[in-house]
């Protein structure tokens, strides 16, 4: 099982391309920075509609195969059985899909529309107020896991019914590309795809170690320096590395159950010591909100006004998530054999969606609770100091405060390892020829990618050059939009060739 053979024309290509280009970004970041900037704006701006529209019909397509009979269909053979329980199962589709950014961003999100609300609503007003965490639960919420959901379908369907013995995006387009997805042209779409996996370590490292390091500063009483960042992505290092050299089973699946009960157990604290009342009021008039508007956030652009609040935002995350969807989709695949495609679709929307909104529900209210009654000037700590900040003064208000912040630490540890263990073992199989169904890519490989990342990770940490790479991982969101219209008529296309072979599983 971990003799499988390394694909050298995918290997080696992604190991220079990330070598050079990493090279160069950190030699060339001063003027790097502000042309991928330019071509990120001018992508979020002019492509508006297009991501926009992608992601509707993304859901729309899910909605065919959910309640199609097509929904019924097997990904395994006939005795083939789920390999996970539905709840670490559960816990592997979200933590690969989320890591630090949900801790991060459930917490300051809400601030940044209070203070620059969409649709022209008056800055820090009662309205702004309102839609503050509304608009984190329609982000995170269902249209963000559809696009992570499609990919997650047709590489499964690809490996585990068509028996395709690889897991590369270049395999979920074969439908289409024929025999040209053994050629360059799959092999650039395999390399794009490990590109874009490092732009997702860019921003779990971005928003994740300097979170920590604030938090660590305020627990010792010391300055979030350098050292501290790499001292931190060292513990890191270990703790992700250990995981993905165990593998999937005695690893990712161990590190993944923990995160979850950590996770819950922490929202459970907040919600249990904090306003309680007011938490659940807030979020069901959030939920409300985003349910009654839920079409005017996913087609608002702003063309009259301008003010950039959608590109900024919803079009910038469509990007992020579609661009960072192919890891999560070759990932989730892998996890799901012998789940029928509907199950699949269906709890990869719903677990991501329900745990994304928890997490805004219990902290975005928090924090929105802490800003509205004055108990805590959170926008002026953002003002002032920076997001990481806001973290600490959140945790900081919180009874029990050290005990809050040491458990919110181990946990951040773990969310960013949970994210980078998956990019370490996705890596090393789609740079494996030949995986089969029940194969996993050899433990050197894994590993080796594993420190790949942590030696890119310090440099790009040393040099500042992190966010440069997070925008270049985006721009890669543009090819992958002609990839979704090629994974999708692939998957068409098999389910009607196929559609006396497969296993239907019968509804309970």
């Amino acid at each position: 099982m971990n003799n499988a053979k390394v694909e050298k024309s995918v290997f080696w290509p992604s190991l220079i391309l990330i070598v050079v280009a990493t090279l160069l970004l950190v030699i060339f970041r001063e003027t790097a920075g502000p042309v991928l900037e330019g071509m990120l704006s001018a992508i979020t701006f002019q492509l508006d509609w297009a991501f926009e529209f992608l992601t509707i019909g993304l859901m729309i397509f899910l909605l065919w195969l959910v309640f199609g009979r097509f929904g019924r269909v097997k990904l395994g053979s006939l005795n083939d059985q789920p390999e996970f329980s539905r709840f670490s199962w559960g816990g592997m589709l979200f933590t690969a899909g989320m890591g630090t950014s949900i801790m991060f961003w459930s917490i300051v999100e809400p601030l940044y529309y209070y203070t620059w609300p969409p649709f022209g609503l008056e800055a820090e007003s009662n309205q702004a107020a309102e839609y503050a965490v509304s608009y984190g639960l329609f982000h995170w919420g269902i249209s963000a896991w559809a696009l992570y959901a499609v990919p997650a379908v047709v590489m499964a369907y690809s490996f585990y019914v068509l028996k395709n013995p690889s897991l590369k995006i270049s395999s979920a387009c074969r439908g289409v590309l024929g025999k040209y997805a053994d050629g360059f042209l799959g092999k650039a779409i395999d390399v794009l795809v490990i590109w874009s996996m490092i732009g997702g370590l860019g921003t779990s490292l971005g928003l994740g170690v300097p979170m920590i390091s604030a938090v660590v500063g305020d627990l010792f009483g010391i300055e979030p320096s350098l050292g501290l960042n790499l001292v931190i992505i060292a513990i890191w290092t270990v703790i992700f590395s250990s995981s993905a050299y165990f593998g999937l089973y005695k690893g990712i699946r161990k590190l993944s159950d923990w995160n979850i009960y950590m996770a819950l157990g922490l929202a459970v604290f907040v919600i249990i010591v904090g306003p309680t009342l007011f938490l659940l009021s807030y979020f069901t008039n959030s939920f409300g909100l985003m349910l009654d508007h839920f079409w005017k956030m996913s087609f608002y652009t702003d063309p009259i006004e301008q003010s950039g609040f959608p590109q900024a935002w919803t079009v910038f995350y469509w990007a992020w998530f579609a661009a960072t969807a192919p890891f999560i989709g070759i990932f989730v695949a892998r996890i799901s054999k012998g789940r029928t495609i509907r199950e699949l679709v269906l709890n990869v929307v719903l677990w991501g969606s329900v745990g994304s909104w928890i997490y805004f529900g219990v902290f975005g209210g928090y924090a929105m609770d802490l800003q509205l009654t004055g108990k805590v000037d959170l926008i002026g700590f953002q003002a002032e100091h920076g997001d990481p900040s806001v973290i600490v003064a959140v945790l900081n208000s919180l009874p029990l405060p050290v005990l809050a912040s040491v458990f919110f630490l181990i946990l951040g540890f773990i969310f960013l390892s949970t994210s980078l263990d998956s990019a370490s073992y996705v890596i090393a199989s789609v740079a494996t020829k030949e995986l089969g169904v029940d194969g996993q890519p050899a433990r050197w490989h894994r590993l080796m990618w594993g420190v790949l990342l942590s030696a890119l990770a310090i440099s790009l940490t040393m040099t500042g050059g992190l966010n440069v790479v997070q925008t270049t991982s985006v721009l890669v969101a543009v090819p992958v939009l002609i990839m979704y219209v090629l994974m999708i008529i692939s998957l068409v296309k098999w389910l009607k060739a196929n559609d006396k072979n497969h296993v239907y599983v019968k509804a309970s």
